[in-house]
């Protein structure tokens, strides 16, 4: 059973008892990230996420690791586009020294001056990596493209030029605008005793940062073409269209229409792309739902000379879905993998700590498993097809990172329908 508490404060506890399993997993989530930033600041949400593991009053950064490497479990942390998560997963009895580690972060971190410049240099390096991974800067390009200088279009780990200006006064700053009790939720899944819940509210209760809402612009879809130049193998193309947002009442067909399109190995785009025609090796679709606005992108990594070729088919396949819909097979079939997936997912007390804190923070309302499932059952041909139809009467925004000067001629973001 799903609980939820609100202390005076504002602060939201969300849990979900697992009695069977010997593990628990506890996370921090704050409700920011790089949709929250601006060309200034752009980067600090991650980078604070970094900060927060380099040291308390107490506790030196090597004593953060060896406090979880001590009792067999694992920390780690994340940073989206809305929201940043702290987490442990360790036995069930080691719960309170997780929950006693991750406060201290939360509440103590010192953000040293000197753990601070080391620290840049760090995630400078990450984002050389990310650079030389064409694979995955294509996506951040591809938001780019769909959300233009929205801030939904920012790349979560910032630029190299906005970190090295980034001070501690900074990381300080931004804390006291987003790190707020209104603004934070802890989740809990697996086997707890209830003195947890009232250890968290004991820690948590003396916050009471005032509440500073920053003001936010609503998202256009842009629909823009980005072509970068790399000296790599293939070209590693993206297209993307409107989607729906957190919540919207269509996202479960709009979920099964992704399994038909590229979510699986039997969609049609792997089937036609890789295994009918041997043009990629990777091809797949995704939906990214956000609190004002959607995505609904697809991507696939070819040769330079079959760009041309592979979009056509994109279009092709799109567009037969759009006029024609999906077969009973497709949609039985993509009923019971998105209800497969549902189920194994639940099996894992970090995945169901993780559902809590993206419902609570974006939706503000937790389904159970039976009211998802009731939810997926409910998804028709027409709801698909409608979906179909709707979003394929957009521009498409495409990015692209190959050795191609731009695209092939043939590739154009024109309305599909």
């Amino acid at each position: 059973m799903i609980l939820r508490h609100t202390c005076d404060n504002g602060l939201r506890i969300v849990t979900e008892r697992i009695p069977s399993v010997r593990s628990v997993a506890l996370g921090i989530w704050v409700g920011t990230g790089s949709k929250y930033e601006n060309e200034i600041n752009n980067g600090i949400s991650h980078f604070l996420e970094h900060m927060f593991f380099k040291g308390t009053k107490t506790r030196s950064a090597k004593e953060i690791a060896e406090s979880f490497d001590e009792i067999g479990g694992n920390v780690n942390a994340f940073t989206s586009k809305e929201y940043t998560c702290y987490y442990a997963r360790v036995l069930d009895q080691h719960a309170p020294i997780a929950l006693e580690v991750l406060s201290d972060m939360y509440f103590n971190s010192v953000f040293d001056s000197e753990e601070l410049e080391k620290e840049k240099n760090v995630v400078i390096e990450e984002i050389s990596m990310y650079e030389d991974t064409p694979d995955d800067l294509v996506h951040d390009l591809i938001a780019q493209a769909s959300y233009g200088k929205h801030p939904l279009g920012y790349s979560i780990l910032g630029t190299e030029e906005v970190l090295k200006s980034l001070k501690r006064d900074d990381l300080l700053s931004y804390i006291d605008q987003r790190y707020l009790p209104t603004n934070t939720v802890i989740t809990v899944a697996g086997n707890f005793e209830e003195s947890l819940i009232e250890d968290i509210k004991k820690r948590f209760s003396g916050f009471n940062r005032k509440s500073n809402d920053a003001t936010l612009t609503t998202p256009d879809f842009t629909a823009n073409v980005i072509s970068q130049h790399k000296a790599t193998e293939q070209a590693h193309l993206c297209i993307s269209l409107p989607g729906f947002q957190v919540g919207h009442p269509d996202v479960y067909s709009l979920i099964l229409l992704n399994n038909v399109l590229g979510g699986s190995m039997s969609s049609r785009l792997f089937q036609e792309i890789r295994e009918e025609r041997g043009l990629a090796y990777s091809v797949y679709s995704y939906h990214s739902s956000y609190k004002e606005a959607g995505t609904f992108t697809i991507y696939t990594g070819t040769a330079s000379e079959h760009v041309g070729q592979v979009f056509d088919i994109v279009s092709h396949v799109l567009r037969d879905v759009a006029d024609h819909g999906i077969t009973d097979k497709e949609l039985n079939k993509g009923k019971e993998q998105l209800k497969g997936s549902l189920m194994l997912s639940l099996e894992s007390t970090n995945s169901r700590m993780s559902r809590l804190g993206k419902n609570e923070l974006l939706v503000e309302r937790h389904l159970t498993l039976d009211e998802m499932i009731a939810k997926i059952d409910k998804v028709t041909h027409e709801s698909v097809h409608d979906v179909a139809k709707q979003l394929f009467r957009s521009k498409l925004a495409m990015a692209m990172v190959s050795p191609l000067d731009g695209f092939p001629d043939n590739v154009k973001n024109d309305i599909l329908l």
